[in-house]
């Protein structure tokens, strides 16, 4: 899901884990996130980096930005591309531990492998953090998880993002004078993502606020662009007498799956609003000054929160930094005409 934005990154105040200690003084509990680690590493730092959905341009920037810090800090660094397989993260974290990692850092492909990777990494005494996505140590649902049995993460905030785009997507509706009437919402996404979810019921709740009456569509997706497009076109085809489409959903695999079914289906440009959520889709049609659906799209700049979950690891276990429940990268939102000038680079 990209030049890097140089500005300070606001971290989420409130919670704080309390790390490496064998008890959680509140509730008697073993803390979360398998970081048990007490002390600091002397020496070089190594550490892993596993991603879901390596080959795709977000999580590529992520790994390029987390490359870079950890030259900078002097730190080893693996990246492996976990794909969408579970049983690979699982056998990786394995390898991880077996090679005495300093540490994990993970984007999971499925949230229920969560408990299985933080009884491995805790086993290991190898310190756990997660980037864009939660995963609980307690049961395979996220959204089901006690704040305090979610593993630290660094990522962005799926609320304001959300809020964000459902901004975006209403003052777009408004410029085009639509009628709530004709038009519906279609919001799409991988329904066991809890960020996802995060991200969509935010979106909704502003455009709503600020534009009543407009029916939405809820359509489960597996997060890419032709499975996006494959769900969406069905829904399309049952709602032939719609005139009026906004599309928004967890990433631009969604929003561009959305809009791509759309003109597929032979709606024209001026009734369709597509609001995308990490740029590096909705760029792509924005390279010539052709008409297109993706009207808007937040970007979200992936070496940032690469950056930003290395430097944290890096805080952990050379200064004993213990690690924030969540912290949160910056992000900007684009069009066809300021795109470029926000530093996105569009692959």
């Amino acid at each position: 899901m990209n030049s890097s934005f140089h500005r300070n990154i606001a971290v989420a105040t409130g919670l704080l884990l309390t790390l490496g200690l064998a008890t959680a003084c509140s509730s008697g509990k073993e803390s979360s996130g398998g970081d048990a680690v007490d002390k600091k590493v002397d020496g070089k730092i190594s550490l892993t980096y596993l991603q879901k959905q390596g080959d795709q341009e977000y999580f590529i920037g992520e790994a390029a930005g987390a490359k870079a810090k950890a030259k900078e800090l002097g730190i080893d660094l693996k990246v492996v591309n976990l794909g969408n397989d579970a049983n690979k993260t699982v056998s990786e974290v394995q390898s991880a531990v077996a090679q005495k990692t300093s540490g994990i850092i993970i984007v999971v492909p499925d949230p229920a492998v969560g408990p299985q990777v933080v009884q491995t990494a805790k086993d290991g005494k190898v310190a756990l953090l997660t980037s864009d996505d939660q995963i609980c140590t307690t049961g395979p649902d996220p959204a089901a998880c006690g704040k305090d049995d979610l593993v630290p993460r660094i990522g962005f905030s799926g609320a304001q993002m959300g809020g964000e785009v459902g901004k975006r997507a209403a003052a777009e509706f408004g410029k085009a004078g639509w009628k709530a009437a004709d038009t519906r919402v279609i919001s799409a996404w991988k329904q066991d993502v809890t960020v996802c979810g995060d991200r969509v019921n935010a979106a909704k709740k502003t455009f709503d606020a600020a534009v009543p009456g407009v029916k939405t569509i809820n359509v489960p997706t597996d997060n890419t662009p032709t499975g996006a497009q494959d769900k969406i076109a069905a829904t399309i085809t049952a709602n032939s007498k719609v005139k009026n489409w906004v599309v928004w959903g967890c990433n631009d695999e969604n929003a561009m799956g959305g809009v791509t079914a759309l003109q597929n289906a032979g709606v024209g440009p001026d009734h369709v609003i597509g609001v995308g959520l990490g740029a590096y889709l909705a760029c792509k049609e924005w390279q010539t000054d052709k008409k297109s659906g993706m009207k808007a799209a937040l970007f979200i700049n992936g070496k940032d929160v690469g950056a930003l979950a290395v430097q944290t690891m890096y805080d952990k276990l050379k200064n004993g930094k213990n690690f924030p429940q969540e912290a949160f990268a910056p992000t900007t939102m684009v069009d066809h005409s300021s795109w470029k000038t926000a530093g996105l680079t569009c692959g």
